[in-house]
């Protein structure tokens, strides 16, 4: 082989490497735009960008969080569990609205304060929550967990709430615990890993971008779902096949309650599947005793 020929692939690499590993300057007003820029969420703008309507998510909570775990096919990882709610029996559904904390420093307080002047925002992310948030969102906090920080408190909530805020799934923890408790607040769920009295500590950097909940990877605009027994995300792409299939386990799981009290068909012809008789009688619309 002609040592130039080899030699120019080995040199195309090394000046790709060169380009690619050399530091890139951010375009202007990309440090001030509105959501931190991510490069995944770049990627999976186009598949993600599916519009999941109000009328969707009234019927996703009218489900059982059961029904719709059982939908989610290859998702069943999106669901996290082991968290404290404010207002047990309370449903919370809405979009995902991320944010990311991390342990104080000075020289990081120092550059948020200036990424805050330069985007005319507020630099505590509970309050910019407050401002920026759209009625249907639901805060989705990333603040290190049991081991973590407290996010906010009564009044930061309450400027949440009434700003149109669904709620708030924190991934830490909360203060507040009896104000939140409140029937004020029946509107207006919590589910947070602790509650304790101190005050928050911890800097909000990123705003709008992939998170840790739990064992489950959250994107801004995943569809949340959450009760007491846990809570689930949603891709908005899938949200469609999700909410078809669930209502009808939900249809199948009201016939076989009404074949189970009827107490005319041995248990194992009801669940977990139909017998071949029943099936059919179903399809067929044939009255069951």
């Amino acid at each position: 082989m002609n040592k130039r020929h080899f030699l120019y692939p080995i040199l195309l690499l090394a000046y790709s490497a060169a380009c690619f590993s050399a530091e890139v300057a951010a375009p202007v007003g990309m440090r001030a735009n509105q959501n931190t820029y991510s490069p995944l969420l770049d990627i999976m703008q186009a598949s993600r960008n599916v519009e999941v309507t109000d009328q969707q998510l009234e019927e996703l909570r009218g489900l059982q969080m059961e029904a719709i775990w059982d939908s989610l096919a290859e998702y069943q990882g999106n669901y996290a569990l082991g968290f404290k709610a404010t207002q047990p029996g309370k449903k919370l559904v809405g979009r995902a609205l991320t944010m990311r904390f991390y342990p104080p420093r000075p020289d990081l307080r120092e550059a948020l304060d200036a990424l805050a002047a330069e985007g005319d925002w507020d630099r505590l992310f509970y309050g910019r929550a407050a401002d920026e948030g759209k009625p249907g969102d639901v805060v989705v906090a990333d603040v290190g967990g049991t081991n973590g920080d407290q996010l906010f408190g009564g009044l930061a909530g309450l400027a949440m709430k009434v700003a149109g805020i669904e709620g708030a799934i924190i991934e830490g923890g909360s203060r507040d615990l009896l104000e939140l408790e409140n029937e004020s607040f029946a509107e207006f769920p919590v589910f947070t890993r602790f509650f304790d009295i101190d005050t928050s500590k911890w800097l909000g950097a990123e705003w709008n971008v992939p998170i840790r909940v739990g064992n489950v990877t959250v994107f801004p605009g995943d569809i949340v779902i959450a009760d007491h027994s846990g809570v689930i995300f949603i891709p908005p792409q899938i949200v469609a096949g999700v909410l078809q299939r669930a209502q009808e386990k939900a249809a199948l799981e009201d016939y076989q309650r009404e074949l189970l009290q009827g107490r005319q068909h041995r248990f194992r012809e009801i669940y977990p599947h139909l017998s071949p008789e029943l099936q059919k009688a179903r399809e067929t619309g044939e009255k069951q005793s």
